[in-house]
């Protein structure tokens, strides 16, 4: 449908610009990190959908009244030789588009999950050699080095904490606790899939200025989901001094171009290490330990989870239900 086909480029050019931007300078996210993170996500899957879409609706519509008669010509044409002269030269182009697109997205998710497991395997292989177990804390390990240092490595039933001697050093019982118990929620929570699908993202259109706030703002909302759980067991003081002392311990950034030659920084360095930390993000968890501002209402929740949905649900059936009813 034409008009089904330029409501869905709208809504991605909506989706690829102004409503991340607006979000990324929203102050309410703090205030409820996992509303937040549902909506990030339906921003990213929803325009994905209106991109694919809206090139996919534009390009099918000559060949029927429905998906499946659309989808049917097109199969035909493709591999029973059947004329194309239905066929506009810009339908095929946006068919050839939508299919390079979608192939895109999908082999750079794959690709950046092959690179992700690489560097862990090496991560790992490299706390074999440099770390030891720590006394009484299962799945926990302890480095050597005087720089603080707490980050999680997932791996199912390999996943572990890491810590270093220095960090051991500065900390409380109490704020070790909180430390572990964030690390810990980040594992159990799956928080390496969330930066996984937001990195892939950004890998796959670089030249979007919004998968960069996206995945600076997702990164920050999970960490916050990880202090919500070490709430549970500390107060908020404890966790925002152990939060402070972490910090105090972040390093360059990993993909700089003189790598560190001791090989313990070289570990802090790799993906899942705290290296190259945002400040601002520190400084925003701590303000919100410190200073707690009221969650959101159930009306404004109820607000954000319907846009959501309703961003979800808008390209699903301008793809479907335009076909399916003729």
């Amino acid at each position: 449908m034409f008009w089904a086909a330029h409501f869905l480029a709208g809504l991605a050019v909506v989706l690829a610009w102004p409503a991340p931007v607006a979000l990324s300078r929203a102050s309410w996210p703090t205030r409820a990190p996992f509303t937040a993170m549902i909506l990030w996500q339906v921003i990213a899957l929803a325009g994905g959908l209106s991109m694919i879409g809206a090139m996919l609706v534009w390009g099918l519509d000559p060949l029927g009244d429905n998906l499946v008669e659309a989808v049917g010509r097109l199969g035909d044409m493709v591999f029973a030789n059947q004329p194309a002269y239905t066929l506009g030269l810009m339908h095929v182009f946006a068919l050839s588009a939508a299919g390079l697109l979608g192939a895109h997205l999908i082999f750079t998710l794959l690709l950046t999950y092959a690179k992700i497991r690489g560097q862990r395997k090496r991560h790992r292989d490299m706390l074999n050699l440099l770390s030891s177990p720590a006394e009484n804390r299962p799945a926990t390990l302890v480095i050597n080095h005087p720089t603080p240092v707490a980050y999680c490595l997932p791996g199912g039933a390999r996943s572990v904490t890491v810590l270093s001697d220095g960090l051991l050093d500065l900390l409380t019982a109490a704020e070790l606790d909180a430390v572990l118990m964030h690390e810990r929620a980040h594992l159990h929570q799956r928080h390496h899939l969330l930066l996984w699908a937001f990195a892939a993202w950004r890998a796959a259109l670089p030249w979007l200025p919004t998968t960069q706030l996206a995945q600076r703002a997702v990164n920050e909302l999970i960490e916050m989901l990880a202090d919500d759980e070490a709430l549970k067991r500390v107060s908020e003081p404890v966790l925002a001094r152990a939060i402070a002392i972490v910090a105090s311990g972040s390093l360059p950034d990993p993909y700089a171009a003189c790598p560190p030659e001791d090989p313990v920084t070289a570990i802090a360095l790799t993906p899942g290490a705290p290296g190259g930390q945002d400040t601002g993000a520190t400084v925003n968890r701590i303000r919100r330990l410190l200073a707690p501002q009221p969650p959101l209402s159930v009306l404004e929740q109820a607000l954000a989870l319907g846009t959501s949905g309703l961003l979800l649900g808008a390209p699903t059936l301008l793809l479907i239900a335009p076909w399916v009813l003729g």
